[in-house]
């Protein structure tokens, strides 16, 4: 199995970031195997696939450098850049500052990752100094087309994500934050992380930044630029990456409101009023105040989960969402 040894500074020093690179390599990779794997993403598949299917039929040297990038074991690493946390009060950086870094990539590396990533000699139509800039004006595209019109949205959804993986840091450590975060990766103890299940040797992280980046869709990978800083890229938690499978009936919206409705729409599975604030986009006061009039209503309960309080829908709630739907 492949892990990395992780001192307690690494550790201690380890952010989670929004990446939207890191969701737009995602999209693509969803794009490149046609599947999906909840109900909203088969909605933006069907939208965007066959758009997609049409650039890379006009683009054969893109689609022949995806088919090489992303293999069954590993990606590309020019193409999956470790995302770069930013101190706190500094602006995150713009996808147009993460893609940069892809278009900047020395031929002679883009050339050696794919390599890697076939595991055999690179074929004649890939032995060419434009793989980067042909791999960046892809990105781009699936950005520009499929991504940045509801980046807002996701980005809600992976914020939410990080404030869900931050409580269970605080409640039971990097145990319970990190097993099952991908699949094959666990917290082994004595400062070892499993990232996977493949025999790779054991890296050493001792000095290094690490950095977890969620996406919404089912998608995982690692990256690094050694050795300055190592990602563990994750799909975020199906509840919130599906959040938007459950659009508010209009008939329940009519009759309480249809913020309120979208809050009680949501609560199928229990959430804090950050989350919620996260995915609706509604002030935390705004929430609370629905969340209030929903519990005097008998419609949701709450419970505590160590410093946080999650709120879900009550068997009255789920039969009034069923008969406004």
């Amino acid at each position: 199995m492949g892990w990395w040894q992780i001192s307690a500074d690494t550790l201690a020093s380890s952010r989670f970031v929004v990446s939207p690179l890191a969701e737009t390599v995602a999209s693509l990779r969803t794009l490149e195997r046609a599947a999906a794997a909840h109900p909203r993403e088969r909605a933006w598949l069907e939208r965007w696939l066959p758009a997609y299917r049409r650039r890379q039929a006009g683009h054969p040297l893109a689609a022949r450098i995806v088919r090489a990038a992303f293999t069954p074991r590993w990606s590309a690493d020019f193409l999956t850049p470790a995302p770069v946390p930013r101190p706190a009060g500094q602006e995150p950086d713009t996808f147009a500052q993460e893609l940069e870094r892809v278009r900047a990539t020395p031929p002679e590396r883009a050339r050696a990752d794919l390599v890697v990533t076939l595991r055999g000699p690179l074929p004649g139509a890939l032995d060419r100094d434009d793989l980067p800039r042909h791999s960046a004006d892809l990105l781009e595209w699936v950005w520009t087309h499929t991504v940045e019109p509801e980046w807002p949205a996701r980005r809600r959804v992976l914020e939410a994500d990080v404030i869900a993986r931050a409580a269970q840091l605080s409640r039971g450590g990097w145990a319970r934050a990190l097993d099952g975060m991908r699949p094959g990766m666990r917290w082994l103890g004595g400062s070892r992380l499993q990232i996977n299940m493949y025999d790779n040797p054991p890296r050493e992280l001792d000095g290094a930044q690490l950095v977890f980046t969620p996406v919404t869709a089912d998608a995982s990978w690692v990256c690094w630029d050694i050795p300055y800083r190592y990602g563990v890229v994750y799909p975020c938690s199906g509840a919130l990456a599906d959040s938007g499978r459950s659009p508010v009936p209009q008939a329940l919206g009519a009759l309480i409101g249809p913020a309120r409705a979208g809050v009680l729409v949501l609560l199928a599975s229990p959430l804090s009023t950050t989350q919620l604030t996260a995915l609706t986009g509604q002030g935390l006061g705004s929430v609370g105040r629905h969340l209030r009039v929903l519990l005097d209503a008998g419609l949701v309960r709450r419970r505590r989960d160590g410093r946080s309080v999650l709120y879900f829908r009550t068997s009255a709630g789920d039969g009034l969402v069923r008969a406004a739907g």
